[in-house]
């Protein structure tokens, strides 16, 4: 590919995620209509420029190690697009370190941009983002999500990540309830075991399966596929104020899972259900809650048309 000279911008808005669902622990992931965006452009000389809008403003960092400019340069390189300065606009509103991809809705922000951004590229190819985004995040769980929207199976064969996105039922309204302390993926996944018992596994993969059903066709079994046995127990006593709220949730037959690593808790019932237990779900005192829909995933514009 050919340097890129002008000051091609482009405006990313990528979705929040929640990755394993209960069950389905680093393959299924789900897209959120709660936001950050992006706008990324080139500049003619090596400077560059970042400026932080919205949740993060007072603590990312404004140079080299900002993730959305490391993924942007990797993801770049592995285009073969030429980039020295770079101005850098975000606003951000997935809360950072509860579960909800915030990392991978950055990382997918930088790649997709630097997809873009190549000349003759008209539009995104999820595949190839998915591929460079995934090998950043180092799993494709909320990656996935985050870039093809909707409800997401991924995997990696190949030598590369894979996804498939399959449509949602619509009367499922998420609900995500959200604390005021941050809990690292690090830490959450410092907690897993080496192995798990052979009849635990067997358990989970069963309602993994139960699960896209539960997604796609019968809501009313979510309570019973949301059931998992490989990483929630493991992480509880890090997360106590999630794990109390979790359980209360699933005794009144509400299915709620952690959100991706945690400490968020996520609500996946039919809009019926959510009628008939809207009085338990409220928040805890210092958490927030979130009504949301499925996202249809990342979308970008091309601002400036500055390219050769």
């Amino acid at each position: 590919m050919g340097k890129t000279t002008g000051p091609a911008s482009v405006r990313v808005r990528v979705p929040a995620t929640s990755a394993n669902l209960g069950p389905g622990f680093d393959s299924l992931g789900l897209a959120l209509t709660l936001y950050d965006e992006a706008m990324v452009g080139l500049r003619s000389d090596d400077k560059v420029v970042i400026d932080i809008v919205g949740l993060g403003a007072d603590s990312l960092p404004r140079d080299e190690q900002h993730l959305l400019l490391r993924s942007l340069r990797i993801a770049a390189e592995h285009f073969g697009l030429h980039v020295d300065g770079v101005e850098i606009r975000v606003i951000n509103a997935i809360p950072q370190g509860r579960g909800l991809g915030s990392s991978a809705a950055t990382i997918a922000a930088g790649v997709a941009a630097a997809w873009m951004l190549v000349p003759g590229h008209d539009r995104l190819d999820p595949v190839a983002v998915l591929a460079v985004a995934a090998g950043i995040e180092g799993h494709p769980d909320n990656v996935s999500a985050c870039v093809y929207g909707g409800l997401t199976i991924s995997w990696q064969g190949a030598g590369q990540a894979a996804a498939v996105a399959l449509p949602i039922h619509p009367d499922i309204e998420p609900v995500v309830f959200v604390p005021g302390q941050e809990l690292s993926t690090d830490t959450a996944r410092g907690l897993l075991p080496d192995s798990v018992p052979h009849a635990d596994a067997a358990f989970t993969a069963g309602r993994s399966a139960l699960l896209i059903h539960a997604l796609t066709a019968a809501p009313d079994l979510l309570l019973e596929a949301t059931e998992d046995r490989l990483h929630q127990s493991y992480r509880a006593a890090a997360m106590p104020e999630t794990t109390a709220l979790l359980d209360e949730l699933r005794r009144l037959g509400i299915p709620a899972v952690v959100s991706g690593a945690g400490p968020s808790v996520l609500v996946l019932c039919g809009a019926q259900a959510q009628a008939e237990h809207s009085m338990q779900l409220r928040p805890p005192l210092g958490w927030s809650r979130h009504r949301l829909a499925v996202s249809a995933g990342a979308e970008i514009a091309v601002i400036d048309d500055g390219r050769e």
